[in-house]
């Protein structure tokens, strides 16, 4: 019984091993400045300080990619605003308490996420919106 068991083992091993790798490429866009592509691998990186793990947040600042987040990716403030641009799908989808705590965000959109919120399962590109040009541009001057 115990061989048993442990060729069962060593198969379902063998099939992990086996399994494609998801690879996601998240793609950040800043005004000024060359986009940024990383490379992300759901579930296996060591992400889960910034925001909900795998949140946007959590992999532009594992990425060395710079996203503002006031509250440390708690929901509390729209620091970490971004702009989908491509692949809104391969995101999770808006929880009510972002939904309410977006509305607040500078510059907002119909395709506007909170980074920290936001989980990304799939292939993504988003804009870091330059919150000086909101300030400068959204007060009439």
């Amino acid at each position: 019984m115990e061989a048993v068991e442990t060729s069962s083992n060593a198969i379902a091993e063998q099939e992990r091993a086996g399994a494609e790798t998801k690879i996601c490429k998240v793609k950040f866009l800043r005004s000024n400045s060359e986009p940024v592509t990383v490379e992300y691998e759901p579930g296996v990186t060591p992400y889960h300080e910034h925001g909900k793990e795998g949140s946007l947040l959590d992999i532009a600042l594992n990425f060395g990619v710079n996203l503002e987040h006031s509250c440390g990716g708690n929901c509390a403030c729209t620091t970490c605003h971004v702009i989908v641009k491509q692949g809104e799908e391969n995101l999770t989808e808006m929880d009510e308490d972002e939904e309410d705590r977006l509305y607040m965000a500078d510059g907002l959109t119909l395709h506007s996420r909170l980074g920290c919120q936001c989980v990304v399962t799939g292939d993504i590109t988003v804009e870091i919106p330059d919150v000086l040009d909101f300030i400068r541009h959204g007060s009439g001057s």
